[in-house]
């Protein structure tokens, strides 16, 4: 048995409309199926981004906030791989999102940058 990679990263928002906006008109994410579960008063909304992989955004009803700054326990950031760091940076600047100084990863000599989503949760831009 192997892992073959991941199929999926959950993504819990405060504010489903900004959020879903966000990851589609701003990140270019595309809609794979939209759900309204009722039991739940939660959608859950499954999104293409990049080739074989996916985003599942919800909603629930008063979700608690991410523990963050200083640093939590548990999922540290998404990083997204892309191959013109500058031309992304650009793109999200001219959308109106914060991105915080291009950086050179000391490890692999690679650039690299963050940002945050509408819940303030962190994303990275890595050039590969």
């Amino acid at each position: 048995m192997t892992i073959k990679g991941f199929h999926h990263v959950a993504i819990i928002s405060s504010n489903y409309e900004a959020s879903k906006q966000f990851y589609m008109e701003v990140l270019g994410a595309s809609i794979i199926q939209e759900t309204f579960r009722k039991e739940r008063n939660s959608y859950k909304l499954d999104l293409k981004i990049g080739e074989g992989s996916q985003i599942e955004l919800f909603s629930f009803p008063d979700p608690p906030q991410r523990p963050s700054y200083p640093e939590a326990c548990g999922l540290r950031h998404l990083a997204f791989a892309v191959e013109n760091l500058e031309e992304m940076v650009r793109k999200l600047t001219e959308k109106g999102v914060k991105v915080e100084p291009i950086r050179i990863d000391e490890l692999t000599n690679k650039k690299f940058t963050f940002f945050q989503d509408p819940d303030g949760l962190p994303l990275e831009l890595y050039e590969v």
